[in-house]
C-alpha cells in the first residue's frame, strides 16, 4: 500500500508569509480608522501607520536573516 503525502513547502517560503503582516495591518483601514486613542497629541491613525514603518522593517531583516543561508 502506498501512501501519498502533500507536497511540502520550503522553509523559505514561511518565513516569507511574515512579509504579509505589515500588508496586511496596514490595508485594513477600518481597524485603525479613528481617533482615539492619542499618542502624544497624535491621532490612532497617525501613530498607527507609523509604528509600522521601523516594523516592517523588523519583518523585513528577520525574513532576509533567516532565508539568506537557504539560497
Amino acid at each position: 500500500m502506498t501512501s501519498t503525502s502533500a507536497p511540502r513547502m520550503h522553509p523559505r517560503l514561511w518565513w516569507r508569509l511574515l512579509l504579509v503582516v505589515p500588508v496586511i495591518a496596514t490595508l485594513w483601514v477600518p481597524f485603525y480608522a479613528r481617533i482615539e486613542p492619542t499618542l502624544f497629541g497624535l491621532p490612532f491613525f497617525y501613530w498607527y501607520l507609523m509604528a509600522w514603518v521601523p516594523g516592517s522593517a523588523v519583518c523585513s531583516a528577520i525574513v532576509y536573516f533567516k532565508t539568506r543561508d537557504l539560497v
